[in-house]
C-alpha cells in the first residue's frame, strides 16, 4: 500500500468515527465548563484564604490596628524596649519583620552570585557531558524538605560556623558591630538562618536564570563575537544584559521563598523576639513565631495576632511571587528554548 493511500484510508476512518459519534456540542459545552471551574478554583481558594485571615485576626486589628508592625512598648521593671508579651497581652509584629527581612536578604546576598555564575556556567560554558548532571543535581536540591535543611544545619552548619566562622568574622569586622557574639555563642542567629536560606533559594534562582539566559537568541552571541569581543564580553552585553529583566525576575522568586519559609528558619534563627545590630545574635521571623507558638496560644489575643502575622506574610509573598513571575514572562514569552 502506498503513502497516498494509506493516508487516505486514516482519514476515512476519521471521518466514519466523527459521523457515527452525533452531535458533540454538549461534550464540548460540558468540557468549557469544567475547565472554566478549575481555573476559578485558584482564585477561590486564595480569596477563601485571605477571607479566613482578615477574619480570624480581627481581634488584633481593632486593638492595635496598623501600629502593630511598628510599635514597641517599655518593660516597667528594667525600662527596656519590648515586643512580644502574651502574658500581659502585649503584641508587636517588629522583631519578627526585622528577622524576616535581615535573614532573607542575608539570603540573597549570598544565593544570586552563586546562582547567577552556576547558570553562566551551564548555560555558556559547560561541557556537554557535565551539564545534564550538575543541572540535575541543582535541580535536586529544590525537592529536599525543608525540615532536612534544617537537620543539616543544627548538626553540620551551626557548629562550623560556632567554631570557624563566626570568630573569623569577629575577629576581623568585629569593629562594626554587625558581628558581635558576646551575647550569643551558641552558633545560632540571623546569619545561620541566612545561610540555610541561602542554599535553599539556589536552585530556584539559578534554574529561573538559565531559563531566561536560553531565552536570548543565539544569533546575539554570534553578533557579539563577530565583533571581536571576548567570551567574557560576550556573556555580559550579549546575554546578561538582555536577560537582566528576568535574572531580577528570578531573584525576587527566590526573595518570596525566603520570605515564606518555615521550618528551616525556626530551627537555626534562635526564635527571640528582639532586635539586634549583631548578625550573629538571636532574631525571630514571622513564619516561625507561628510554627513555635500557634499551638501553645491559649488567649483569643495571641491567636489574633499570630495570625495577623500569617495575612500580612500572605499578602507580601502574593505579591511578591506574581512580580517576579511577570519579570520573567517579559523576558522568555514566545521565546523558544536554546540548548548550545
Amino acid at each position: 500500500m502506498s503513502l497516498a493511500e494509506s493516508a487516505r484510508e486514516e482519514q476515512s476512518a476519521v471521518r466514519r468515527f466523527l459521523l457515527s459519534r452525533g452531535n458533540s456540542a454538549f461534550a464540548d459545552r460540558t468540557f468549557h465548563v469544567l475547565m472554566v471551574v478549575c481555573a476559578l478554583s485558584i482564585f477561590a481558594i486564595v480569596g477563601l484564604i485571605a477571607w479566613r485571615l482578615v477574619v480570624s485576626s480581627q481581634i488584633t486589628w481593632s486593638k492595635f490596628g496598623f501600629h502593630f508592625f511598628y510599635q514597641t512598648f517599655t518593660d516597667s521593671v528594667t525600662g527596656q524596649p519590648m515586643y512580644w508579651d502574651p502574658v500581659n497581652g502585649l503584641f508587636s509584629a517588629v522583631p519578627f519583620v526585622y528577622g524576616t527581612l535581615v535573614s532573607s536578604f542575608l539570603a540573597l546576598l549570598i544565593a544570586v552570585p552563586l546562582a547567577v555564575g552556576l547558570a553562566v556556567f551551564l548555560t555558556e560554558m559547560c561541557p556537554r557531558s557535565l551539564r545534564g548532571p550538575l543541572a540535575f543535581l541543582t535541580e535536586l536540591l529544590a525537592a529536599i524538605p525543608s525540615v532536612i535543611y534544617g537537620l543539616w544545619a543544627v548538626f553540620v552548619l551551626v557548629p562550623l560556623l560556632r567554631e570557624y566562622v563566626n570568630p573569623l568574622l569577629v575577629k576581623t569586622l568585629g569593629w562594626s558591630g554587625f558581628f558581635d557574639d558576646s551575647m550569643n555563642p551558641t552558633g545560632l542567629g540571623f546569619l545561620t538562618g541566612g545561610v540555610i536560606l541561602a542554599i535553599m533559594i539556589l536552585p530556584i534562582i539559578s534554574s529561573l536564570t538559565r531559563e531566561v539566559m536560553t531565552a536570548v537568541p543565539h544569533s546575539q552571541r554570534e553578533a557579539v563575537l563577530a565583533l571581536g569581543a571576548t567570551r567574557w564580553e560576550m556573556i555580559r552585553m550579549g546575554v546578561l544584559r538582555n536577560a537582566r529583566i528576568g535574572i531580577v525576575g528570578g531573584i525576587i522568586l527566590g526573595l518570596g521563598r525566603a520570605l515564606g519559609e518555615t521550618m528551616a528558619i525556626t530551627m537555626v534563627i534562635g526564635n527571640t523576639p528582639e532586635i539586634h545590630k549583631s548578625l550573629l545574635a538571636n532574631g525571630g521571623s514571622m513564619a516561625a513565631v507561628i510554627a513555635n507558638e500557634f499551638t501553645e496560644a491559649v488567649s483569643d489575643m495571641h491567636r489574633s495576632a499570630l495570625i495577623e502575622i500569617g495575612l500580612a506574610l500572605f499578602i507580601v509573598t502574593i505579591i511578591v511571587n506574581a512580580f517576579a513571575q511577570l519579570l520573567v514572562w517579559a523576558v522568555t514569552r514566545g521565546a523558544p528554548s536554546q540548548v548550545h
